[in-house]
C-alpha cells in the first residue's frame, strides 16, 4: 500500500522533550523575528538598493509567498522523511538564505535570500506545531501552546525595537548576522537533542498538486501586489488573479479527488477550525498590515529614526508578553466566543482612532493606542490555534497544520501587499487635496482595519457556535466525575450508525482489543477492560453491554452482542 507506515515516532523522555521544545523555541523566535524587522530596515535598505516602497514591500511578501508555497509541501514532507534530519535541512535553507542577504548588493539578490528563507521558514513552522502536538501528552498542550505562542507571537513586535537600534547603529546587515549566529546554534544543538519523534510513511510525492498550489497562492499574492502600481483592470493584475483563483479550485479539487491527497483540505469540514482560520486570516491581515505601515509612517512621513521607530512599537511588545503565556488560561477560563467577543471589541476601538491622527500629532500617540491593539491580538492568536485543533485526529494533524499556516501566511503577504497599495493609491489621488496625502493613505489603512475588526466581532458572534464557558465547564466537570470504569452513561453508542469514540482504551489481559458493533464498526480507545472470564457485563443506569471475548493470533477481538435497557 501507498500509505503504509515505514517507522512509529520515537517516545523520549520528559528532559528530552523539554530539550526538543527549547530547541524549538530558538529557531522559531529567529525565524519570527526576521519577518517584521526586515520591515524596521526597509527604508535605509531602499535606499542602499536603490529601491521603491513597492519594489521594497516584495521582499517580505516574497518571502511570506514562497513560505506559504512551502507549507502545504510540509504535510508530505514530514510524513515522508526522519525528523530530525528533515529539521537540520530546514535550518541550513534558513541560513543559506540569511547568508545571501547579509552580502547582497541588488534587489534580486536579497529577493534570492529571502526566497531560501520562506522555504526553510515554512519547513520550520509547520515541524515545529507538529512535534508539540505529538510529544507533549493532551493535558499538556494548552500550556506549552501558550508558551509557544509567545515566542512566536513577541518575537516579531518585539524585533522592529531591535532592528531599529541595529539599524542606526551599525547597519541593517548586522540583522542576517545576527540571525545566522542563533540559527547556527541551534543547527548544532538539534544534532544532539532531536530525536525521530514522528512517524514515517511510504506516502507518493504529488508533484502536480505541488505546481497548482504554487500557481494558486503565486497567482494570488502577485495580483494583489501589482495593484499598487496598476490599474484593477490591467493585464498585470488580471491574469495573476485568474491564474490564482483558477489554479486554486482545480488543486482544491485534485485533492479531494485522489487517493492520497498532497493536502488533505478535508479537515475544512470541521466548524471549529473552518471559523478558526477564517478569524486568524483577519488577525493576519492587521497584524501584519501594521508591521509594514507604521516603519513608513514614522520613518518616511514623521523623519524620525529606524530606533524611535521600534521604541513606539515597544509597549505594545511588552503587553503582548504579558498577555501570551496566560492566553490558553484566559480562554479555559472564559471560552472561546467570550474571548472573540471582546478582543473584537478592543480591536475596533485602538483601529478606529489612528483613522483620525494626522501629521501633527506625536507618534507616542500612536504608541499607546497600539498597545490596546497588541492586547487584542496577543489574546486572540494562539487560543484560535488551540480551538482549531482540538477535534482534529492526529493522523490528520500535518494536514490540518499545514493548511492553516499556509493561509495564514498568505494572508499576510496579501496583508503586506494590499494595504502597501492602498496606501500608494490614495496618497496619489490626494496629492493637492490633503495637507499630507501619504498621511491621509495611512489613515484609510487603518479605516480598513477597522471594518476588518467589525468582520472579527460578527465571526465571533454568529460562527462560534460554542456555548459560554461557565455552563459548558459545569456540564464537562460533571460528565468527568459521573464517567468510571463501570459506566459508561457519558458514551453513545448507536448501532444504527457508524460511530467512532475517542479516548477510551479495550485491553483484555495486557493485549489491545476492538470494539465491533453488530451493523457497524466503532473503535473505542483508552478504556481498561479486564476480561475475568469468557463474559462480563457493564451495566450501568441505561445501558446493559453484554460483551463476549474470542481471540485469534494476533490481536483481541470483543463483539458487542446486544444492548438493552435496564
Amino acid at each position: 500500500m501507498d500509505n503504509l507506515i515505514k517507522t512509529e515516532g520515537k517516545k523520549v523522555s520528559d528532559k528530552k522533550r523539554t530539550s526538543i521544545f527549547l530547541n524549538i523555541n530558538v529557531s522559531c523566535i529567529a525565524t519570527s523575528m526576521l519577518g517584521t524587522a526586515l520591515t524596521t530596515a526597509l527604508p535605509p535598505i531602499m535606499e542602499d538598493l536603490n529601491m521603491t516602497v513597492n519594489t521594497a514591500q516584495w521582499l517580505t511578501s516574497g518571502f511570506i509567498l514562497f513560505l506559504a508555497v512551502m507549507t502545504p509541501f510540509t504535510a508530505y514532507l514530514i510524513s515522508r522523511f526522519r525528523t530530525k534530519r528533515l529539521y537540520c535541512i530546514a535550518i541550513g535553507f534558513f541560513i543559506v538564505g540569511l547568508t545571501i542577504c547579509a552580502c547582497s548588493n541588488s534587489f534580486w539578490m536579497m529577493m534570492l535570500g529571502r526566497i531560501i528563507q520562506g522555504c526553510g521558514n515554512g519547513l520550520l513552522s509547520s515541524m515545529a506545531q507538529v512535534i508539540i502536538l505529538t510529544i507533549f501528552p493532551p493535558e499538556r498542550i494548552g500550556t506549552i501552546m501558550g508558551w509557544y505562542g509567545l515566542s512566536i507571537g513577541v518575537a516579531p513586535i518585539i524585533s522592529p525595537t531591535i532592528a531599529g537600534i541595529l539599524v542606526d547603529s551599525v547597519g541593517w546587515r548586522m540583522i542576517f548576522i545576527i540571525a545566522i549566529a542563533i540559527m547556527s546554534i541551534s543547527l548544532i544543538c538539534a544534532v544532539f537533542v532531536f530525536e525521530d519523534v514522528l512517524p514515517t510513511m511510504n506516502k507518493h510525492f504529488d508533484v502536480i498538486s505541488l505546481f497548482f498550489s504554487a500557481l494558486a497562492f503565486g497567482g494570488v499574492t502577485l495580483a494583489v501586489g501589482n495593484m499598487g502600481t496598476y490599474k484593477f483592470v490591467s493585464w498585470e493584475v488580471l491574469f495573476a488573479l485568474i491564474v490564482g483563483l483558477v489554479t486554486s479550485v482545480i488543486f482544491a479539487y485534485r485533492q479531494l479527488h485522489i487517493e492520497v491527497p498532497f493536502l488533505d483540505i478535508r479537515v475544512l469540514k470541521n466548524w471549529d477550525f473552518s471559523v478558526s482560520l477564517t478569524a486568524t486570516v483577519v488577525i493576519q491581515l492587521i497584524f501584519m498590515g501594521t508591521s509594514i505601515i507604521v516603519p513608513v509612517y514614522i520613518q518616511q512621513i514623521k523623519g524620525e529614526s529606524a530606533t524611535i521607530s521600534g521604541l513606539v512599537t515597544l509597549p505594545g511588545s511588552l503587553v503582548w508578553t504579558v498577555i501570551s503565556p496566560f492566553a490558553g488560561k484566559i480562554y479555559d477560563k472564559i471560552g472561546m466566543k467570550l474571548l472573540f467577543i471582546i478582543g473584537s471589541v478592543i480591536l475596533i476601538f485602538s483601529n478606529l482612532p489612528i483613522f483620525f491622527i494626522s501629521i501633527h500629532h506625536s507618534v507616542w500617540i500612536f504608541s499607546g493606542i497600539n498597545v490596546f491593539r497588541s492586547l487584542a491580538c496577543g489574546a486572540l492568536l494562539m487560543p484560535l490555534v488551540t480551538w482549531a485543533m482540538k477535534d482534529i485526529p492526529k493522523i490528520k494533524a500535518s494536514d490540518a497544520t499545514a493548511l492553516y499556516n499556509s493561509i495564514r501566511f498568505i494572508a499576510g503577504a496579501v496583508a503586506s501587499a494590499l494595504f502597501i497599495s492602498v496606501m500608494t493609491k490614495i496618497s496619489n489621488a490626494s496629492v493637492g487635496k490633503k495637507e499630507s496625502p501619504q498621511m491621509y493613505g495611512i489613515n484609510v489603512v487603518f479605516l480598513i482595519m477597522t471594518f476588518l475588526s467589525v468582520i472579527l466581532l460578527l465571526i465571533g458572534i454568529f460562527g462560534c457556535k460554542e456555548k459560554f464557558i461557565k455552563k459548558r465547564v459545569i456540564e464537562e466537570e460533571k460528565a468527568v466525575k459521573e464517567m468510571t470504569m463501570k459506566s459508561f452513561s457519558d458514551v453513545e453508542i448507536d448501532i444504527d450508525k457508524e460511530k467512532t469514540l475517542d479516548n477510551i482504551s479495550v485491553k483484555e489481559g495486557s493485549e489491545n482489543g476492538t470494539v465491533i458493533d453488530i451493523d457497524n464498526e466503532i473503535s473505542i480507545d483508552d478504556l481498561s477492560v479486564k476480561d475475568k472470564s469468557d463474559a462480563d457485563t457493564i451495566i450501568d443506569n441505561d445501558i446493559s453491554l453484554k460483551i463476549e471475548s474470542s481471540k485469534d493470533e494476533k490481536d483481541d477481538t470483543i463483539e458487542v452482542i446486544n444492548t438493552e435497557k435496564n
